[in-house]
C-alpha cells in the first residue's frame, strides 16, 4: 500500500493542477530501464510469449487476446474476456505506446511494464494460471523455448523475471509515431485539416491538456478523479462510479474514483471508451468528458472539431510479423 500511496502523493491528482503542455511529437523509441536493456533477442522472445496462449490455464488466452497488435492494441470489447469466457469489470487499455505510461493498469497498480506483465497471467479471471512457479514449469517443459531464453538471458534462464522482462522489452517496441498531428507539430502544416486545427485549439482552450499532456497525451503519470462532476442521469446510463478505481487497490477512501489518465493516441481505434467501456462512440465520449470533467456543454460543431483532431492522433503502426511458437510435441497441457 505504501508504494501506491507514494505514487499518488507524488503525482498530480486533480485537474485544478495545471500541467505545462507544449505540443510535442511522439518519440520513435522508448527508453528501457537499466536492469532490462532492450535487445533484439529479448524482443523476439517477448513477442513469442506475448502471443502464446499456453501462458493461460486453458491454453486459449494470450496477452494479445485482449491487447491485439493487429488492431488498436486492445479488444474493442466493453470489458475484457479471459479464460472460460469470464469477464472482468474494466476495458482493456491499449498496449500501443504503453512504454510511455508512468504507471500501468487503470488503477496504476503496476509501476512498470515488467510489473504489469506479471499480473494477468495469474489473475483467475484473465489467464488463470495458479502461480508463476506453474508458468515457469510449463515454459521449461517446452523444448523450443530453451534456445530463445538462452539467447536473450543466458543458460538456464527461464524464470518469472526473465519472461516478464522479455514481454516488457517487446512492448517497448510498440510505438506509433508520425501521425498527422506529429507531422503538423514538426512543421508540416498541411498534415492537419482546418477542422482538425480548430479541434486542437479547442482541446487546449477547454483545458483537456491539463491532464492529457505530453507527447503521448497521457500526462506525467497522473491520476484523475472520474467523474469530477456528479451527474445522476449519466451515472444511471453508464454506472461510472461503480468502480472505485485506485481505492480498489489502496483501500483508502480518499482514492475512490481515481484512475490513471489514459493516452489519447490512436483513440479513434479503441472504442468503446472509459474504464468500463460503457460509451460506444468517440463523439459521445468527448461530450461526456466535457460535461463530467470540465462542466462544459459543447456544441455539435465543437464536438465534431475535437473528434476530427483526435482522429489526427492515429499514428503509423510498425508492421508485426507474427512469431512461430515452439510446439509441444506429442502432448498437451489441457484436458
Amino acid at each position: 500500500m505504501f508504494k501506491i500511496r507514494s505514487l499518488v502523493t507524488a503525482l498530480a491528482l486533480t485537474s485544478s493542477i495545471s500541467v505545462a503542455s507544449a505540443w510535442e511529437a511522439l518519440p520513435t523509441h522508448a527508453e528501457s530501464p537499466a536492469d532490462n536493456p532492450t535487445t533484439p533477442a529479448k524482443v523476439e522472445l517477448g513477442q513469442m510469449l506475448y502471443h502464446d496462449p499456453r501462458l493461460s490455464s486453458t491454453g486459449t488466452v494470450s496477452c494479445s487476446s485482449c491487447h491485439n497488435t493487429m488492431l488498436g492494441g486492445e479488444d474493442n470489447r466493453a470489458v475484457a474476456m479471459g479464460v472460460n469466457g469470464q469477464t472482468g469489470g474494466r476495458s482493456a487499455p491499449t498496449v500501443w505506446n504503453s512504454a510511455f505510461n508512468k504507471v500501468q493498469f487503470w488503477d496504476g497498480r503496476a509501476a512498470s511494464l515488467e510489473d504489469q506483465a506479471a499480473g494477468p497471467v495469474t489473475n483467475p479471471i484473465e489467464m488463470g494460471m495458479k502461480n508463476w512457479d506453474e508458468v515457469v514449469a510449463r515454459l521449461k517443459s517446452i523444448e523450443g523455448y530453451k534456445e530463445p531464453f538462452e539467447q536473450a538471458f543466458g543458460k538456464d534462464s527461464i524464470s518469472k523475471e526473465t519472461a516478464t522482462k522479455a514481454i516488457a522489452a517487446y512492448e517497448r517496441t510498440l510505438i506509433t509515431p508520425n501521425s498527422p498531428y506529429d507531422r503538423y507539430v514538426s512543421g508540416e502544416k498541411s498534415a492537419l485539416s482546418a477542422q482538425q486545427v480548430h479541434g486542437m485549439e479547442k482541446v487546449a482552450e477547454l483545458g483537456c491538456t491539463n491532464c492529457h499532456s505530453g507527447p503521448a497525451f497521457n500526462g506525467p503519470g497522473m491520476f484523475q478523479k472520474f467523474p469530477v462532476i456528479p451527474n445522476g442521469y449519466w451515472e444511471a446510463q453508464h454506472h461510472f462510479s461503480k468502480d472505485k478505481g485506485l481505492a480498489e487497490v489502496s483501500k483508502n477512501p480518499a482514492d475512490e474514483h481515481l484512475f490513471k489518465v489514459p493516452t489519447l493516441r490512436n483513440i479513434a481505434l479503441t472504442a468503446p471508451y472509459f474504464h468500463n467501456g460503457s460509451v460506444k462512440t468517440l463523439d459521445q465520449a468527448v461530450t461526456l468528458m466535457a460535461k463530467l470533467q470540465l462542466g462544459k456543454d459543447l456544441s455539435k460543431q465543437e464536438v465534431a472539431d475535437i473528434v476530427a483532431f483526435l482522429n489526427g492522433l492515429t499514428g503509423e503502426f510498425p508492421r508485426q510479423k507474427m512469431p512461430t511458437l515452439p510446439g509441444t510435441s506429442g502432448s498437451t497441457f489441457n484436458n
